[in-house]
């Protein structure tokens, strides 16, 4: 057997916690390191590292010192930010985008530019950096419609305005607020699904499919959030629209990652809107999704590591292989969440269940009495032979949970029938 080696990943949330427990499970792996992780990671017996994630120079000496193999950048800040293109110079290798190639999720305007070079379909829009001219051209779009801050936003920078003083209101305060540019689409009718390419350079492999929940409440009805809930597979997609979304929007973005030279060695995170146009993107990220990840990766048969490293060495992709089983998931959010979320409140201890994993994320203190520490604390998932069975497991376990200053989406999967 080849030597186990150490890896790093850079992060603090529930994406991190999967990405880190998965590479743990790996046996060429001989110890997963987090910065800054949490407290929960030591469940899974992942180290969590007192090095804050925007501290890249504490990361890269805590790499050189650690004999770490390479590092797996989680959080989109880094990557714009230009954690990937730091590790190079130092001569270390990081999974993810040069800062460049990062904008496709660091600007909105810089994405859907590049969609309309490279014939990648989206919905219909304009971008203004002059709040007067904004409003003016608002009722072009219809209504619905959606209005997106420029810049991150951690998945929170979407409004959907229903009709034009929502839509003035919320330009006004997007503007008011700062942002020296926003972007006007019309709203895309369809199910929305989310994809995941593992990416080096031209070669590339799909991840398991999921579908997210960006809405507050049940119905999707409240304020967008980073998510509430995910599950894996999407018995309502079929064979045909997975190849459409394939050959009519994955081919074009590679090619133009490609044509466009972004040598890009990450993941491509592929927001899509199944219309009756057929697919159309409403977004790129550059990292994998938070609360996807938690439900694809548990069902992802191929070993993580052999995947990211042969991405990183420029080797052969291993093919993709994913387990049967469904996987479903459901995030406990603070109270107040996402506007103004509770913070420190007790939550004690989460019992161990026979077929339940906690994946962590916003907590702080002990393993035997938690505390929230920010919006989305953790998920509540399941793994089992249907999809049902692991809703009915996942809500069985959160409706025993006595936690007064959290909340829950009670209808996650409801989009595949549940």
């Amino acid at each position: 057997m080849t030597e186990q080696v150490n890896v790093l990943v850079v992060g603090e949330g529930g994406r991190e916690f999967a990405i880190a427990h998965k590479l743990q499970q790996s046996p060429k792996v001989k110890q997963v390191y987090c910065a800054p992780g949490n407290v929960g990671m030591k469940t899974v017996g992942v180290m969590p590292v007192d090095i804050p994630e925007t501290d890249f120079a504490g990361l890269i000496r805590f790499a050189k010192e650690h004999q770490v193999a390479w590092t797996f950048v989680g959080p989109e800040d880094c990557l714009v930010d230009g954690i990937v293109d730091d590790f190079r110079a130092a001569g270390l290798k990081a999974f993810g985008p040069s800062a460049r190639a990062a904008q496709l999720e660091g600007s909105k305007d810089y994405a859907l530019n590049f969609m309309n070079n490279y014939g990648v379909p989206t919905a219909r829009h304009a971008s203004y950096r002059d709040q007067t001219a904004a409003i003016r051209d608002v009722d072009q779009f219809g209504f619905p419609v959606v209005i997106k801050e420029n810049g991150l936003a951690g998945g929170k920078g979407v409004v959907i305005a229903p009709d034009r003083d929502t839509a003035v209101q919320t330009i006004k305060e997007m503007f008011g607020q700062g942002q020296a540019r926003l972007v006007l689409e019309e709203c895309l009718q369809g199910q929305e699904y989310s994809m995941f390419v593992l990416l080096s350079n031209d070669h590339y492999r799909i991840l398991p499919m999921a579908q997210d929940h960006k809405r507050a409440y049940d119905g999707d009805k409240g304020p967008n959030t980073g998510g509430m809930g995910a599950y894996s597979p999407l018995p309502q997609l079929s064979a045909a629209d997975y190849q459409r979304m394939v050959d009519e929007v994955v081919t074009p973005t590679v090619n133009g990652l490609v044509t466009g030279d972004y040598n890009y060695h990450g993941i491509l995170y592929i927001g899509l809107i199944l219309t009756a146009a057929g697919p159309k993107v409403i977004e790129y990220n550059v990292r994998l999704g938070d609360p996807e990840t938690q439900v694809i990766l548990p069902r992802l048969a191929t070993d993580l590591f052999d995947l990211v490293d042969a991405a990183l060495n420029d080797q052969p992709l291993p093919e993709v292989k994913e387990d049967p089983a469904a996987c479903l998931g459901v995030v406990l959010a603070s109270k107040g969440y996402p506007t103004k979320p509770v913070h420190g409140q007790s939550l004690g201890e989460f019992p161990q269940e026979d077929g339940i994993e906690i994946a962590y994320a916003n907590v702080t203190g002990d393993l035997g009495d938690l505390r929230g520490n920010g919006g989305r604390l953790l998920m509540v998932l399941a793994k089992d032979a249907s999809l049902k069975q692991a809703h009915d497991r996942v809500y069985r376990y959160l409706d025993g949970l006595d936690e007064p200053e959290c909340f829950y989406r009670h209808d996650i999967g409801a989009k595949a029938g549940l």
